[in-house]
């Protein structure tokens, strides 16, 4: 997505009815162009008046929104967030059959969470544990260790590298599993886009900064 103001809302990357029956697609279509579109139309709004921010990247915008006049600033913080968060979900998602972790990630995966099923738990229990609303990520530190982290909201984990991330705000499930969220974690858990997230990874690998000789 273009990543300075005006910002655009990206596309959909496959059809609405792509990723059922996890994800339904008046769910898929609710979820993208209300939700995600109004987070786009109203940083928008928010920046507009502000011709000096106008060049500041999403990035910038979403770990810097406290240094913004105090009259957008909260404003800035969770629109950013929110077009944020959700143009990784949606890029991270694709259509069954599921897919698995490619290297160097898989390697990684086992050195902190044992295998896929200790990642898969460990952010199942992490995504179950948000009070209300917020996101559970699957996050890369500078030198590429992993861990995963919980948001509030439409916080971010900047300036960790989110690899993943589920949205356990109730907008992403409650048409179709109500209040059922491990189940919507699960149907989430089978649509990640391995190829995606590994290939994401193995860029952030090749672009550290190398680490000072002592």
């Amino acid at each position: 997505m273009e990543n300075h103001y005006p910002f655009a809302l990206p596309p959909l990357p496959y059809p609405y009815d792509a990723l059922e029956p996890e994800i339904e697609s008046k769910v898929l279509c609710f979820h993208h162009d209300k939700h995600f579109a109004t987070y786009v139309e109203n940083l928008n709004k928010l920046l507009e008046p502000y011709p000096t921010y106008h060049s500041w990247t999403l990035n910038q915008l979403c770990e810097g929104w406290a240094n913004l006049p105090k009259e957008i600033c909260q404003g800035v913080r969770n629109n950013a967030g929110g077009v944020f968060n959700h143009d990784l979900y949606f890029r991270t998602l694709r259509a069954l059959p599921p897919s698995m972790p490619q290297p160097p990630l898989d390697s990684a995966i086992r050195r902190v969470f044992g295998d896929i099923e200790g990642l898969k738990s460990t952010l199942k229990s992490a995504s179950l544990s948000v009070f209300g609303s917020g996101w559970a990520c699957l996050c890369a530190d500078c030198g590429g260790d992993l861990s995963i982290q919980k948001v509030a909201n439409q916080d971010t984990v900047l300036p960790l590298l989110p690899l993943l991330c589920c949205d356990v705000w109730e907008h992403a499930y409650y048409l179709q599993y109500q209040n059922r969220r491990p189940d919507y974690f699960d149907a989430w858990w089978r649509l990640i886009d391995w190829p995606q997230v590994s290939a994401d990874y193995a860029a952030h690998l090749e672009n550290r900064l190398p680490i000072p000789e002592k």
